[in-house]
């Protein structure tokens, strides 16, 4: 029986694993912290408590990278009270002007939002990368495991990073985590979005509430044939197979690129 129970975590046990997880790979690595990428989300604010608590906050750089008329202001002030909060210094780069730039380079950039969505992804990438150059640290990425399977994120975009702390928990599992954690409830209760144009909203895009979805996944995972699905959640099956189709047409974001072997 699919519910909501099943996707319970302990939090105390997570947590612990996911700041020995970081606090282990940026160690290995010889390098001296961890960049992330911080829109004053759920999963991105929720990497940013653990991280500090696995490097402490001289170690982390934190950089969010708001447009202007698209990302609310809210976002910016929750990310920077939280940022404040938890004593890292949190840098503000207004990439209106490098995505203006990007759309006149061809006219069709600025005529299809999920093109030009995808662009703006990949300048946030670009700038958090620099600043891992610049100070010698990794991309700590904030994907969870419900955007990794449907493929809701951008390819070489908010998808590129050295590590993913947060990759093998579903959505719903994030937020837990973020409650236990005590963010604040202007993070806890944001409607999530990727803020790539005014208006969107991730649980529109995919067409389900989130709760739904990592129910629908944890069912896929478990071999459960799509009527046993639909079933369960009382859903249409055309909901359920919408879900399985993004997971199957998805699945080259999830892997290295292909590579024609010769020798």
């Amino acid at each position: 029986m699919l519910s909501p129970e099943i996707l319970s975590i302990d939090c105390e046990k997570v947590s612990s694993k996911i700041v020995r997880f970081i606090r282990k790979k940026i160690d290995a690595s010889g390098l001296k912290g961890g960049v992330i990428s911080a829109s004053g989300g759920l999963d991105s604010s929720t990497l940013l408590v653990l991280t500090v608590k696995a490097l402490g906050k001289d170690r982390v750089k934190a950089v969010t990278m708001p447009e202007r008329d698209v990302t609310p202001k809210t976002d910016i002030t929750d990310v920077m009270q939280l940022s404040q909060m938890i004593g890292v210094t949190c840098d503000l780069i207004d990439i209106t002007p490098m995505i203006n730039l990007a759309a006149s380079i061809h006219p069709a950039f600025s005529l299809d939002n999920v093109s030009l969505g995808n662009i703006k992804a990949r300048i946030r990438m670009m700038i958090a990368y620099s600043y891992a150059n610049i100070y010698k640290m990794m991309v700590i990425g904030s994907s969870n495991k419900t955007e990794l399977l449907t493929g809701y994120f951008t390819k070489y975009g908010d998808g590129a990073a050295d590590m993913l702390p947060l990759a093998d928990l579903y959505k719903t599992q994030v937020r837990l985590l973020a409650s236990y954690l005590r963010l604040s409830p202007n993070i806890l209760n944001k409607t999530p979005s990727a803020r790539l144009w005014s208006g969107q909203t991730t649980e529109e895009e995919l067409g389900l509430p989130f709760e739904k979805i990592d129910l629908i996944l944890t069912g896929l995972k478990r071999k459960m044939s799509i009527e046993e699905i639909s079933s369960d959640l009382n859903l249409p099956e055309s909901k359920v197979f919408s879900i399985l189709e993004r997971v199957k047409r998805n699945e080259h974001k999830r892997r290295l690129p292909l590579i024609l072997r010769l020798s």
